[in-house]
């Protein structure tokens, strides 16, 4: 790896263990043997690197989202397969040490922060690509922006309300089974039955 790879590499591990606030430069420095001329050259800030490293962080969890592969049981666009998404997601936000605390952080410290917001804004909009495959079933590449802008959009909103509802209740934080039994009611609702 080179010095770029190393820098990103450090700042996932930093992110991790001190948060967004409490990394320093010198603190990626260390924990990727490269030096702080590296930092400003490769990214151009350290919260520029901080972003980035963020969103590589976010970008691995794809292969949690889908599960162990159950998802092929599920029909694309499915009340089935909407909870069993979900119900992966939430195990993410489970783990100790949850990389969804950070989000939280990022989100709290986002006006302080103008170039960091602006990077994670864009991001956004794939976020919310990467989101629509997964759950309506097709190809990341064939989204097109307006159901980025939509779709997406309302399942990245979705995802923003349960990291906030498990960073700070865990234990009355809903999980997969009670999004789906809350989006059947807004279905029924919608189309003229009972909710």
């Amino acid at each position: 790896m080179g010095h770029r790879e190393d820098l990103l590499e450090g700042a996932k591990r930093c992110l991790l263990a001190k948060g967004f606030m409490r990394t320093t430069a010198r603190d990626i420095v260390k924990e990727s043997g490269t030096n702080l001329a590296s930092i400003g050259y490769h990214y151009g800030s350290k919260d520029a690197l901080l972003a980035q490293a963020y969103v590589a962080l976010v970008e691995g969890m794809g292969d949690a989202f889908e599960g162990d592969g159950g998802l092929d049981e599920t029909r694309p666009g499915s009340l089935e397969r909407f909870e069993r998404v979900w119900s992966n997601i939430v195990g993410t936000m489970r783990e100790p040490g949850s990389l969804w605390r950070l989000s939280m952080e990022i989100v709290v410290l986002g006006d302080r922060l103008p170039e960091v917001r602006d990077h994670l804004a864009a991001a956004q909009r794939e976020a919310g690509r990467g989101l629509v495959p997964l759950l309506m079933g097709g190809r990341e590449e064939d989204v097109s922006d307006d159901t980025a802008d939509t779709l997406g959009m309302f399942y990245v909103t979705l995802m923003t309300g349960l990291i906030a509802q498990w960073t700070f209740d865990p234990k009355s934080a809903p999980d997969g089974s009670h999004l789906a039994a809350g989006l059947r009611q807004v279905m029924d609702a919608a189309t003229g039955g009972a909710p």
